[in-house]
């Protein structure tokens, strides 16, 4: 679904991004894992358009893609849900999950069912602000509005980062059940070791902006995955 091929990305004139070489398949979970300020975020962005990057080549289900910005990205199927969820605080949840519409043709404007059966919070609190919501309702609204969009790329940047841990546990069963469903290539940035490594079926390691390592719990031992997200 997703392969990069030699992806750099310049911040001003800092290079953040050096040569990132990955892929991401259909029905997995790959996670990228890193200390704080590898990259991980910049790299998310990068793939998103929400950054564009400075050089590399990125394809999507075998289509070279140019350097697009973030809306033409989702209207090709790719769903973000970044650090921080971005929601929007003074709508709805209703008209949160509704901004989705933007990438879908008018025959699909309407929030299908599997979104309040993944998160059925969000259908109580329909006509709720966005801001009103617990860290963990926001979240679980950031990805739902993501999935709205139908993608067949979903990027996740931290999405336990302050949640309780109830919450934490809805999530990740949502990821499996996403993943499992095998229409979707997930690509994960977690800081939560337990978590990664409960969901992710692929790990991409970077160091200062580098791939460093890269394969699956078969192939990389968990000390060498704990020591690739430890100071």
């Amino acid at each position: 679904m997703l392969n990069i091929k030699d992806l750099t990305l310049h911040y001003g004139g800092s290079q953040i991004l050096y040569d990132i070489t990955m892929q991401a398949e259909l029905g997995r979970v790959t996670c990228v894992m890193g200390t704080n300020g590898v990259g991980k975020t910049s790299l998310l962005k990068a793939i998103a358009g929400a950054h564009p990057r400075t050089g590399g080549t990125v394809e999507l289900n075998g289509e070279t893609l140019g350097k697009l910005p973030s809306h033409a990205m989702a209207q090709l199927g790719v769903g973000y849900v970044p650090q921080g969820r971005d929601i929007f605080q003074l709508l709805t949840v209703k008209e949160n999950l509704e901004t989705g519409f933007a990438c879908l043709p008018k025959s699909e404007h309407f929030v299908p069912d599997e979104i309040y059966e993944l998160f059925p919070v969000l259908k109580e609190m329909t006509n709720r602000r966005g801001g009103d919501l617990s860290g963990g309702q926001q979240q679980q609204l950031a990805i739902a509005r993501a999935l709205i969009t139908k993608p067949k790329l979903l990027l996740l940047d931290e999405p336990t980062e302050g949640i309780q841990p109830n919450i934490i546990q809805q999530i990740g069963r949502v990821i499996d059940y996403l993943r499992d469903r095998g229409d979707m290539a997930i690509v994960l940035v977690e800081q939560y070791f337990d978590f990664a490594y409960t969901h992710a079926d692929h790990f991409v390691i970077l160091r200062r902006g580098q791939v460093i390592s890269e394969g699956t719990k078969q192939t990389l031992s968990r000390d060498d995955l704990v020591a690739a997200v430890s100071v």
